[in-house]
């Protein structure tokens, strides 16, 4: 008896390495999404719903209607409920669409799950709506305040590029300037000496 029972355990134990591949525990799901969590909850709301207004009590509003036409009123039941079951259905659709509501769920299932490896704290109100302000206006601020100096940076090393080029420019007007002077001269030299010149021709011999 002893070493049977021995031999069920032994057997029992391999079995179990075998099924837990080492010794590891059964893959455990994932978690449905909120998506997911959404349409089951509304199909779980909508069968209650529909369960609350039962046969037995459509039958005892219509009495008097349920015993002169018992099937008849069956088949009005029956197509109340379905027809009800459809519009909650397609209200319920169009509200998912028009909200957008399975890719903002997919969203934020996605935020969530990032968040998982982040190791800082998350933000939480601390109840001074001052000092909530604040804390989110403050790294705002002082970030544009960064922005806007890099900016002004920017444009003050363009300016002086600028009035580099203005400051050349005018160099250069001057340097003209003086060459037009230049050749203005040299030719009213020229001038002056050919005037000489045919003075000294037609003087008398």
């Amino acid at each position: 008896m002893a070493a049977a029972g021995g031999d069920g355990a032994a057997e029992a134990a391999k079995a179990a390495e075998a099924d837990g591949d080492g010794g590891a525990g059964p893959a455990v799901p994932a978690a449905p999404g909120r998506a997911q969590v959404f349409t089951t909850v509304v199909d779980t709301f909508l069968e209650k719903l529909l369960a609350a207004g039962s046969y037995q009590k459509f039958a005892r509003c219509y009495r008097c209607f349920y015993k002169l036409q018992p099937q008849l009123t069956r088949s009005i039941y029956d197509q109340f409920i379905s027809q009800l079951h459809s519009s909650v259905k397609e209200e319920i659709q169009e509200v998912k669409s028009e909200g957008n509501l399975e890719r903002l769920f997919n969203s934020l299932d996605k935020i969530v799950e990032e968040a998982k490896d982040r190791e800082e704290p998350a933000w939480r109100p601390s109840g001074v709506p001052e000092q909530d302000i604040c804390s989110v206006l403050v790294p705002y601020l002082l970030k544009h305040r960064s922005y806007l100096r890099q900016v002004l940076r920017e444009k003050e090393k363009q300016n002086r590029k600028l009035a580099e080029s203005v400051l050349a420019g005018r160099d250069k007007i001057v340097e003209l300037q003086q060459l037009i002077q230049a050749h203005k001269q040299a030719w009213q030299d020229i001038s002056k000496e050919q005037r000489e010149l045919v003075m000294a021709f037609q003087e008398p011999q």
